[in-house]
């Protein structure tokens, strides 16, 4: 179990779970780390890139971590404000040792976190996490640079840039004749969301891109659709794409105003690939969250799937592993094996976009397959989340809440990647029986005293 680094970053309140000397550390462990590697082969002075989004903390980490990696002897290049995917394009595609992500995703403005990334752009290794953290718990001390051996700062938009050249490239056809929302979420992709779609010749309605600090996923974004849905409709546009906070997840909605989840985008996505004979092993890999109306779906037009723990991070390895080109989660990460090596909500849009075009139909005919499950997720904050799983008593009201429910639904007990939490999901033919059932497994949690406040 990581003592600091979760299953997306080291997240947390900053300057509370999350500070600046935290920051400063990591930065000067990775500047050490990356020096002493390419001693080994000559490759030179090591480069890190770094991006963040708009949280007015993310300015202050920034510096802190290029404080941290040019006093180890590493270059720091800065692409400001930009979605987390550009900096696994920027990293992988540039020759960059080492990317960094300033963000905390959809969490509130005052939560930050600090993702990073191998030079392939993927996810680091959990044997260099372990490493960082041994140095955060002061295990081990490095060596200042000195003299010439200091890095240096380097302004690097250009990255930014080409990340957008990039996204512009995918895209087969013209957009023109759409009329297109978009919310920014007040984060990262309100730096290039609305340029994109401009550029491919969409009518583009824009909401939330004008961020401030403090206002990033505050009623607005992937996790508060209903703003966007009454958007779609008010302006009766043909389809709109919530972003979160550093834009690597993707909700969309139809022309309608039905929320078009990370499920139902896997569905039209895995779809569209079957029928041009691009899906590679016909397969679309999901988590044990996806939805079981999903996987009904799948079975009917004879697409195979796989099962990982939730996190993007394990669909990639999954997909990696077993040459899959699709996977994704109901929130919204959708990773195109093809393309990146992460969540990538522009790119999502762009690719629905893609169906909706090459299809002829609006995203409500090709979500129409695809019946989602009634379902609820409890949250409960617990002392030992390892202790629940293993409690007896815990596990065996899930059984029976599983044996009750049979093939017309599923519960999943598992702990939560970033906090002291275990969640509880629940998905039946009813709500009410999701409520029941979910409450049933909440209440021994409870009293086997597991919970705190």
């Amino acid at each position: 179990m990581s003592r600091y680094f979760g299953t997306d970053g080291f997240r947390g309140e900053a300057n509370k779970d999350l500070t600046v000397e935290h920051a400063y550390k990591i930065g000067r462990f990775l500047g050490w780390y990356y020096k002493e590697e390419n001693e080994k082969d000559a490759s030179g002075t090591p480069r890190i890139v770094i991006g963040k989004d708009t949280r007015r903390s993310s300015y202050m980490f920034e510096y802190s971590l290029v404080s941290g990696i040019t006093a180890s002897g590493a270059e720091a290049y800065l692409a400001h404000v930009t979605p987390t995917p550009s900096i696994s394009y920027i990293t992988r595609t540039e020759g960059f040792d080492c990317g960094i992500m300033i963000s905390a995703s959809h969490n509130p403005y005052y939560d930050n976190g600090i993702k990073i990334m191998n030079s392939n752009g993927e996810k680091m290794e959990d044997r260099v996490i372990e490493k960082i953290e041994d140095y955060l718990d002061g295990k081990f001390e490095v060596p200042f640079a000195k003299r010439d051996e200091i890095g240096r700062t380097v302004d690097y938009v250009y990255g930014r840039d080409q990340y957008v050249e990039y996204l512009l490239s995918l895209a087969t056809k013209s957009f023109e004749g759409y009329r297109i929302g978009l919310d920014c979420s007040n984060g990262s992709a309100s730096s290039i969301a609305k340029t994109v779609f401009e550029t491919l010749g969409a009518k583009t309605f824009v909401i939330h891109n004008e961020p401030n600090g403090t206002n990033i996923n505050n009623n607005c974004g992937s996790t508060c659709i209903e703003v966007l849905q009454k958007f779609v409709l008010e302006n009766q546009l043909d389809a709109g794409f919530a972003y979160d906070g550093d834009a690597d997840r993707c909700i969309a909605v139809d022309e309608l105003g039905n929320v078009i989840n990370g499920d139902i985008i896997l569905y039209i996505y895995g779809r569209y690939m079957k029928e041009r004979g691009r899906l590679t092993n016909n397969t679309v890999v999901t988590t044990v969250m996806s939805n079981l109306g999903l996987y009904k779906a799948f079975d009917d037009i004879g697409i195979r799937y796989e099962q990982t723990t939730v996190g993007d991070k394990y669909v990639y390895e999954n997909m990696v592993a077993n040459g899959h080109r699709l996977g994704g989660e109901e929130s919204g990460h959708i990773i195109f094996g093809q393309y990146g090596a992460t969540g990538d909500g522009i790119l999502t849009s762009l690719k629905l976009m893609q169906a909706m075009i090459g299809r002829g139909m609006p995203l409500s005919k090709l979500a129409e397959p695809v019946t989602i499950y009634p379902q609820i997720v409890k949250n409960i904050k617990v002392s030992s989340k390892r202790a629940v799983k293993e409690d007896h008593k815990v596990m065996e009201e899930a059984k029976k809440v599983e044996e009750l429910l049979g093939n017309e639904g599923r519960i999943v007990v598992r702990e939560s990647g970033t906090e002291p939490v275990i969640r509880v999901m629940v998905e039946a033919p009813e709500q009410k029986l999701c409520e029941e059932y979910a409450s049933r497994v909440i209440q021994v949690i409870k009293s086997q005293g597991y919970e705190v406040s």
